[in-house]
């Protein structure tokens, strides 16, 4: 006889299912080739318990890749608590990590899968997302040893997505980058983003003798 009712810890057990199958099957194969179908039998659930929680897949991803930040923020602590690295292999330790993808089990949104997904969701979806995003890379700023003003945060935003998203689309995307090319061009810019953080590092030094 079917199951016709679930407790509220059995519905969130369900969800965490759905989000950790969808982030498994987009980080394989991407957005685009990813159908519902794939995410609800991953899950083992049906088509229309699925429908119980999501009205779409992108909403489900969106939930997905929230779920992978603790797991970032982790690995973050754990390169900086290494011993015998100095600061800056620390932090371009965990950059190189990060850009490493699907290698390292991260899923990173090409251009086009950010279309695709921002498309779909709704203004205060939008917002939830910004708003995630912030307050993970306020973390890492914070696990980093820099003061993550507001103005630091954006700009480590875009520096960083930057590198990681033009890494990937090359050369899918944007061909006419060479593709040769592409890790050595990418450890050149994450060296700035470093310089970047740790000049910040260093005015917080400098404002906390002010004070």
């Amino acid at each position: 006889m079917p199951r016709v009712a679930y407790s509220q810890q059995d519905r969130q057990k369900v969800k965490e299912n759905l989000q950790a199958a969808a982030l498994e099957l987009v980080t394989e194969q991407g957005v685009r080739a990813t159908t519902v179908e794939q995410i609800y039998r991953r899950a083992g659930i049906s088509r229309t318990f699925f429908y119980s929680f999501y009205s779409c897949k992108e909403d489900l991803i969106v939930e997905a890749i929230y779920m992978q930040q603790p797991k970032l923020l982790e690995k973050a602590r754990d390169f900086m608590s290494e011993r015998g690295q100095s600061w800056r292999e620390k932090v371009m330790g965990f950059f190189l990590w990060c850009s490493s993808g699907v290698k390292n089990n991260i899923f990173v949104m090409s251009i086009e899968e950010q279309q695709i997904i921002f498309s779909r969701l709704s203004r205060s979806g939008l917002d939830m997302f910004r708003k995630k995003q912030y307050g993970l890379f306020a973390s890492l700023l914070e696990i980093f040893g820099v003061r993550p003003v507001c103005d630091r945060v954006n700009i480590f935003i875009n520096l960083l997505l930057s590198v990681i998203v033009i890494k990937k689309a090359v050369p899918g995307s944007i061909p006419f980058m060479v593709e040769e090319y592409s890790d050595k061009a990418m450890e050149i810019q994450l060296e700035y983003i470093t310089d970047f953080l740790e000049n910040c590092k260093k005015q917080d030094k400098i404002a906390c003798k002010g004070d």
